[in-house]
């Protein structure tokens, strides 16, 4: 059963922006805090920022330029990205608990 459902990735020059969705089962989604993690290939796995009520955290590579936030109604978390750096090319994954993602690919070109 598919839990965590992504879109919003593309491909962006260095500088725009960008914004992932992640649209969850309403269980997951209230029981969770929700957070989004990306991993380029030959890397681990890292965090990008998380949210629990309104407690957030982020990566500090973005803090400053990611933005994460919830729509309780929408059962939504997303992911604001401006101010895109060629280094944060990378497949997006939306978390919650132990549930994931397919993850998203974001590409950002020079």
């Amino acid at each position: 059963q598919v839990q965590l459902v992504e879109s919003g990735g593309g491909l962006v020059q260095a500088g725009g922006s960008l914004t992932l969705s992640c649209t969850a089962s309403r269980s997951i989604f209230s029981s969770n805090a929700m957070g989004w993690f990306r991993q380029a290939p030959g890397k681990e796995r890292e965090l990008v920022a998380t949210i629990r009520r309104a407690y957030i955290v982020y990566a500090d590579s973005v803090k400053g330029r990611f933005t994460i936030s919830r729509d309780y109604a929408k059962n939504t978390v997303y992911l604001q990205m401006n101010s895109l750096k060629p280094e944060d090319t990378a497949v997006y994954y939306c978390n919650a608990g132990m549930s994931w993602g397919q993850g998203t690919q974001v590409t950002v070109s020079s």
